[in-house]
């Protein structure tokens, strides 16, 4: 186990040396996320998760945005959950003339999970009210997250997976359609608690007088909080961003 756990550590390595590599060339920016998780299960139902985030224009230089956010979860059975999140978002434009734009936001959100044998899919909807700088805004957002183990056909302890997703946001003011995101991941379950995912997230921005996408190397770590009398169940290894 030990050898096989120090596998692992060393293609992740390699996967983040190589993309740092090419990243420098290409002025790739990085999402870090680290997530904590306390599902519910067919005895408890309520849940919830906390999650930090930060973000860079170049590989772990120029830190331009902060977040810290949380949610409660209430599970109506193993394939829908609703939740009730908040968070604080901290977004640095330009660093040399300290542009600072601050956010609050409170959201409403419905995940249904579809386990298709190997294949898993999650469906997220989610309605946002953002408070930017004093600023009232209304956000929709849609998330298809698709996630295929490799080497078990469910995502428990020792698996490495596949993850891929793309999520679309709308607003209700005209042109409406504001970001697009897509990624691609390679994680690998290490116990019945931790998992880590790297791979590649790109961000496509869009308003009336300005778009850009930018690439990032995204680094995910996520710990589940097991309860000690919970019964056995299939999980989704999807970050609450």
């Amino acid at each position: 186990m030990i050898r096989y756990n120090l596998q692992t550590i060393l293609l992740f390595a390699f996967l983040f040396l190589s993309f740092s590599v090419r990243a420098q060339n290409n002025k790739t920016g990085v999402f870090g996320i680290a997530t904590v998780v306390l599902p519910g299960d067919s005895l408890h139902r309520w849940g919830g998760y906390a999650e930090l985030q930060t973000r860079s224009d170049k590989p772990f230089d120029q830190f331009f945005y902060y977040e810290t956010k949380a949610g409660i979860s209430f599970d109506l059975d193993k394939s829908f959950t609703a939740l009730l999140g908040t968070g604080r978002y901290v977004t640095n434009d330009n660093p040399e003339n300290l542009k600072v734009s601050k956010e609050f936001r409170l959201w409403e959100q419905m995940t249904i999970n579809q386990f298709l044998y190997r294949v898993k899919l999650e469906h997220r909807y989610r309605v946002e009210q953002r408070w930017v700088n004093g600023i009232y805004r209304n956000r929709f957002r849609y998330r298809l997250n698709l996630f295929v183990p490799l080497n078990n056909t469910k995502i428990v302890a020792g698996t490495y997976f596949i993850s891929v997703y793309d999520e679309l946001f709308m607003n209700n003011a005209a042109p409406h359609f504001e970001r697009n995101r897509f990624s691609a991941a390679l994680g690998y379950q290490f116990n019945n608690a931790i998992n880590v995912q790297a791979g590649w997230l790109n961000q496509y921005n869009y308003s009336p007088t300005f778009a850009a996408d930018k690439n990032n190397l995204a680094l995910t770590f996520m710990y589940r909080i097991n309860r000690k009398n919970a019964l056995p169940r299939e999980h989704m290894p999807s970050t609450g961003d």
